[in-house]
């Protein structure tokens, strides 16, 4: 079995994203809902108080992107750059997340920041802090090579840091994280949560909305030309890994999610965007489809410079091409096939587990000996039957207290 260490997918775990307040979709494209009264305008986000509900083609989105990142720790060979789920899951969790604290400031002009970090904690932390303690069990109980020291691992993915130690190892990466490899990306969702409310709301005070989405597209730049200024071969492990040098693409997410709130119903751009959205949704996601399918990203075989500095952004781009397809256009194709019940619901309710839970049973299962011809079905069902008991003993009750 290869067991892949530098690749991961992201949190597949952002509740409540928010129905596309601009309008609804019909055989001419989208029509303005009339409009209504909210908060002095929304204090500069005129729709974010509109609509309601989820958004089925994401949470459909969520359940491709973690089967492709399945599919790809358990036969790389049949998606070479099925890392770029990683990529589609920071732009949608950084366009989900802002959506929610702008939907927050637009009713009650702040952001309590304790609340918002009490949620994410029970969102992730529990579930997170399960896998680790089962993880550090394994280790320490049973004679299994794949586990060997794998408590360490737990604790470093238990505080969120493994993209840390591993941005800063130039060579091969150490077993230290190997165990458990896969939650380098959501460390750098975690730290991005930690960051980002408490500078989106400090330029939300300090300047106008509309001056805001210019510093966020500003923002957006910094990590592309951050990549260019440390590309090297031996920076590889740091541009991968890094929260800093992977903000980009939960920046991308977070500035359409600014755009669509600060765009009226009515507002003939709005109907602009969702047009251009719809004709660029295919071509998008056939070329992330290409990525996955043809260009190898991980490894050191792998790290070409065109990637690791343009191409991050690139995929972003893609990926909110996508999303604004889904959030706008709720009756295009590619939204009819993304809403699909069964996606819909793996995506809302177990793609997190199964992203959690899928390295470490993938492991457990080669130490238990199953071929490997055997290891993709049977991991996709231990992964799926672990994801469900998280979800029932572990996720679903704390969010009901919560």
């Amino acid at each position: 079995m290869s067991t892949p260490t530098d690749r991961s997918t992201v949190d597949v775990t952002d509740a409540a994203t928010q129905r596309s307040p601009q309008g609804v979709q019909t055989a001419r494209g989208p029509v303005a809902e009339p409009r209504r009264r909210s908060g002095g305008g929304g204090r500069g986000f005129p729709s974010a108080l509109r609509g309601g509900g989820r958004v089925a083609g994401l949470d459909g989105l969520r359940t491709v992107a973690v089967v492709l990142v399945i599919v790809y720790h358990v036969k790389p060979d049949l998606v070479p750059g099925g890392s770029v789920g990683v990529d589609v899951f920071f732009t949608l969790s950084g366009f989900v997340i802002t959506r929610l604290l702008i939907t927050e400031y637009a009713r009650t002009g702040g952001i309590r920041l304790r609340s918002f970090y009490k949620r994410r904690w029970l969102r992730l932390g529990p579930a997170m802090l399960t896998m680790c303690a089962v993880t550090a069990l394994l280790s320490l109980a049973l004679p299994l090579p794949l586990f060997d020291g794998a408590w360490k691992a737990a604790a470093l993915a238990a505080v969120s840091v493994v993209n840390l130690v591993r941005a800063s190892e130039s060579g091969p990466y150490s077993d230290l994280t190997a165990p458990l490899s896969h939650t380098w990306s959501l460390g750098v969702e975690e730290q991005f949560y930690l960051a980002w409310p408490i500078l989106f709301l400090l330029l939300l005070r300090h300047t106008t909305a509309r001056r805001a989405l210019a510093w966020l597209a500003a923002l957006c730049v910094l990590p592309l030309l951050w990549r260019l200024a440390l590309w090297d071969p031996t920076a590889a492990h740091r541009i991968y890994n890094g929260p800093d040098t992977r903000a980009d693409q939960l920046l991308i997410g977070a500035l359409l999610a600014v755009v669509l709130a600060r765009l009226r119903a009515d507002d003939p751009r709005l109907a602009l965007l969702g047009r251009w959205a719809g004709r660029l949704c295919w071509p998008a996601l056939a070329l992330l489809a290409l990525v996955a399918w043809q260009i190898p990203i991980a490894g050191a075989s792998a790290w070409n410079p065109v990637w690791y500095t343009a191409g991050f952004m690139v995929a972003a781009v893609l990926t909110a091409t996508v999303v604004a397809t889904l959030d706008l256009l709720p009756g295009s194709w590619p939204s009819r096939l993304l809403s699909i019940g069964a996606l819909a619901w793996v995506g809302r309710n177990l793609s997190y587990g199964m992203y959690l839970w899928h390295y470490p049973v993938i492991r457990l299962l080669s130490d238990l000996g199953v071929p490997d011809d055997q290891l993709l079905p049977m991991g996709m069902v231990g992964t799926v039957a672990a994801a469900l008991a998280s979800y029932a003993l572990v996720e679903r009750p704390l969010q009901r207290r919560g």
